[in-house]
């Protein structure tokens, strides 16, 4: 049967509170116990005091009568808790005691309330107040508190005519009283229900506290990723997973969603490749076939408008073959690039000087349109290894474009060189024209696919990108309607494995 892992942690987690809180609860109660039996000890030592001082003179002058008498109203307090009082001399025999039929009897010294004076084999003169206590139960079932306290012999004694003691001897008797402990019994039930209900509502809060954290912490954030897993294991790349806070369950959401991002980045390139690689054969072939037929319309137009110098309106016609079938031509030489582009003749490349030509090729045709381009290029900028030629066709298609996107309303272009990640360098072209909607993104780099109409083949970008992935590098879009686009076109600055015949497949332009 397969247990939760919360199920399994609310477990452990109970348990450990449990025990901690059991064994909190023992100590406090033996703590308060002791307090208890400590308060009542020093009470009954204050009560032996106090008959030790109201019958001192009684047997000072050996009152017998008086003795007893006091000694049986002590013993009379039931309510109070007194339950009995005595007085033995130093052999263990009972002189006086609140009850009549243990006068006269004789206590083994090895008993209870002898031994703690006899334990060295003679009577102790002083005892600390713990060690002359002791608890023991009546025939009732009552625990009771026995405290002795030892009568010494003081000069008076020693020195009286009635009954003189020897001054050698340092213990005439002991006086023992016996206190119910009933009380404290009961206070201590009662303590022990109140700590043992207090550790079950703490223990109860614990386990509601520890189910309440481990929903919200594991369960909740552990079934949304294992439903976005299933989401994802049946294709919808699109899931994502709510971060729930700043822990490793939280940590483990962001990196799925970032896993699936990245997924879905892959799937849409690998799509996109396999579609322009289906569209790069086909244009192989119709390129090809297109390309003959051309030359000679263009060869028989060309012979035509030199014989007929002479007609105004035929030069005119003639003239508009040769155009569009130059513009043909043209398209077909890009299809020809991109179904089969030149492989780059690799050598160490100035970045900034690459841009610095690509600039002075399309200033012109700039300038004409109000565009004003403005340059920032790093110093030390690191030398890449690629081919200048086709990096350069990259830049000027790039700054054309957006001076396409800018219009003859006038704008700005910014061209400007950095560090990019991994050893490599990056060009950034950004622009203010009117951006690009977020349904063409994904489109721009098909061959064919053009958002300026007629003015536009559709061939530029997928040109270039054919050239950004012969080197390795990356060509990416970042692009608002209304706010401008910026591509940024990374190259890497070190030959890789892709300029080996069988070197690893390079990196897919993204759109973002």
């Amino acid at each position: 049967m397969r247990t939760r892992i919360g199920t399994r942690l609310i477990l452990g987690a109970g348990l450990s509170t449990a025990l901690v809180i059991g064994g909190m609860a023992v100590v406090i109660l033996r703590s308060h116990t002791a307090q208890l039996l400590a308060e009542r000890t020093r009470s009954a030592d204050q009560l032996s005091e106090t008959i030790k001082s109201a019958t001192h003179f009684d047997m000072l002058e050996n009152r017998r009568e008086n003795l007893h008498r006091q000694i049986r109203s002590v013993g009379e307090l039931q309510e109070e808790g007194i339950r009995k009082v005595r007085v033995f001399n130093k052999e263990g025999r009972i002189m006086f005691s609140s009850a009549n039929e243990e006068i006269g009897t004789s206590l083994d010294i090895r008993g209870e309330a002898c031994y703690a004076c006899h334990a060295e084999g003679r009577p102790l003169e002083r005892l600390e107040i713990q060690a002359r206590a002791r608890t023991f139960r009546a025939p009732d079932g009552t625990r009771v508190l026995g405290l002795i306290n030892p009568i010494p012999n003081e000069p008076t004694c020693s020195t009286a005519d009635c009954h003189a003691h020897s001054a050698k001897q340092s213990l005439l008797g002991v006086l023992d009283v016996n206190v119910s402990l009933a009380e404290v019994d009961r206070e201590i039930a009662h303590s022990r229900a109140v700590i043992a209900a207090s550790a079950i509502l703490a223990m109860l809060a614990g386990s509601f506290i520890l189910w309440w954290m481990n929903r919200r912490l594991v369960v909740e954030p552990v079934a949304a990723l294992v439903a976005g897993t299933r989401r994802v294991g049946e294709g919808d790349l699109s899931t994502t997973i709510p971060v729930s806070g700043r822990h490793e369950l939280g940590e483990l959401a962001g990196a799925f969603n970032a896993m699936t991002q990245r997924l879905a980045e892959t799937q849409g390139q690998l799509a996109q490749a396999d579609k322009l690689a289906s569209v790069g054969r086909l244009a192989a072939g119709v390129a090809h076939e297109i390309n003959n037929p051309l030359t000679g319309v263009l060869s028989y137009a060309s012979l035509l408008r030199k014989r007929m110098e002479g007609d105004a309106s035929a030069c005119e016609d003639l003239d508009v073959i040769v155009r569009e079938t130059v513009r043909c031509r043209g398209i077909i030489r890009g299809l020809l690039d991109f179904a089969r582009p030149t492989a780059p003749a690799r050598k160490p490349m100035d970045l900034n000087e690459v841009v610095r030509r690509a600039v002075s090729v399309v200033m012109t045709q700039l300038s004409l349109n109000q565009v004003d381009l403005s340059l920032d290029l790093a110093a030390e900028l690191p030398l890449a290894h690629a081919d200048a030629n086709q990096i350069q066709q990259v830049a000027v298609n790039l700054l054309l474009n957006a001076g396409d996107a800018i219009g003859t309303e006038g704008g700005t272009i910014r061209a400007s060189t950095r560090s990019g990640p991994d050893g490599s360098i990056e060009l950034v072209i950004k622009d203010s024209g009117r951006g690009i909607a977020a349904e063409d993104l994904p489109r721009i780099f098909e061959p064919f696919y053009t958002t300026k109409g007629n003015h536009g083949t559709g061939l530029g970008l997928a040109v270039s990108w054919g050239i950004v992935e012969a080197h390795g590098g990356a060509l990416e879009v970042q692009s608002e309607p209304g706010q401008g686009t910026q591509f940024t076109l990374r190259i890497p600055t070190a030959a890789g494995p892709q300029d080996t015949p069988d070197g690893g497949q390079p990196p897919i332009p993204t759109t973002t």
